[in-house]
C-alpha cells in the first residue's frame, strides 16, 4: 500500500502549515457523522471540551486534529477512528476541499437520524418496504 503523504502535497513555503488533503477529508467524515447524529456544532463542542469556534474549525479543516483529539470525537461521535478513514483517496480527498454537503446528502443523513429515531421496529420495517416499492422500477412513474 503506498504511503499517503508521499500522494499529498507538501507544506507551504512560508512558516505556517495548512491542513493536507487527508485531513480535510477527516474534517468532511467528522461534519457529516455530527449532522446524522443531529448534533449541533456547539452540542459538539460540549461533548469534546472544546469552544463552538474549535469545533468549527476542525470541522471545515482550518485547524488539524491531534490523534488524542480525534480520538475524543471518535468516542463521542460512537464511531472507530477508522471511520474517519474510510475510502480516503489523496486524489480524492482534494475535491472535498471546501466542500459543503450536498442537498440529497443532507436529506440521506436527515432521513437515517429520522428512521434511527422511530421507536418501533415494525414501522421501520414499513418504512424499508416504502423505500424499497418507490424505489423499484415499477414504482417510478
Amino acid at each position: 500500500m503506498p504511503q499517503l503523504a508521499e500522494n499529498l502535497p507538501a507544506k507551504p513555503a512560508g512558516g505556517r502549515s495548512r491542513a493536507m488533503d487527508v485531513d480535510r477529508y477527516v474534517s468532511l467524515r467528522i461534519r457529516q457523522r455530527r449532522i446524522m447524529l443531529g448534533l449541533t456544532q456547539q452540542q459538539m463542542a460540549e461533548l469534546i471540551g472544546v469552544t463552538y469556534q474549535q469545533a468549527h474549525k476542525y470541522e471545515t479543516g482550518i485547524n488539524r486534529i491531534s490523534a488524542g483529539r480525534l480520538y475524543q470525537i471518535a468516542q463521542a461521535l460512537g464511531v472507530d477512528i477508522g471511520y474517519f478513514f474510510e475510502d480516503v483517496d489523496p486524489e480524492n480527498a482534494a475535491r472535498s476541499r471546501n466542500q459543503e454537503l450536498m442537498p440529497q446528502q443532507r436529506m440521506l443523513l436527515e432521513l437515517a437520524r429520522n428512521f434511527a429515531a422511530v421507536p418501533n421496529r415494525k414501522y421501520q420495517e414499513a418504512l424499508c418496504n416504502m423505500a424499497r416499492a418507490l424505489a423499484s422500477p415499477e414504482g417510478r412513474d
